[in-house]
């Protein structure tokens, strides 16, 4: 049975197709590139980890496929679209980061930067 993508902490790759979906729909190369650009190139999508996770996250209704935007779009592509339920998960994980972030804060965990 595969992990749930839901269950928190999230996946990195179910994190970025999550955050790449935020701004609208996009198909696999989208998503792949919206990653790696957020990242600034430390989260490479290749396709097995992305249309695998595409799929375990379709499963747990966090993103669903979608119609092509036009008729100018290649066919071949599949386009995906956040859910409200993706939505929600993706505003937990972000609140838990936040958390995480303040708890290093208050402890200084960070070397003083010159």
């Amino acid at each position: 049975m595969a992990p749930d993508p839901s269950a928190l902490p999230l996946r990195p790759a179910v994190l970025h197709i999550l955050l790449a979906l935020s701004t609208g729909d996009l198909h696999g190369l989208g998503i792949a590139d919206a990653a790696e650009a957020v990242s600034e190139g430390t989260v490479e999508l290749g396709p097995g980890t992305l249309y695998r996770s595409l799929s375990e996250m379709s499963d747990a209704g966090l993103v669903q496929m979608v119609a092509a935007p036009g008729p100018e779009a290649d066919p071949r592509r599949k386009y995906y679209r956040i859910t409200p339920s993706g939505q929600a998960v993706l505003a937990d994980e972000v609140a838990r980061l936040e958390r995480l972030v303040g708890a290093v804060r208050s402890r200084n965990v960070r070397p003083e930067t010159a």
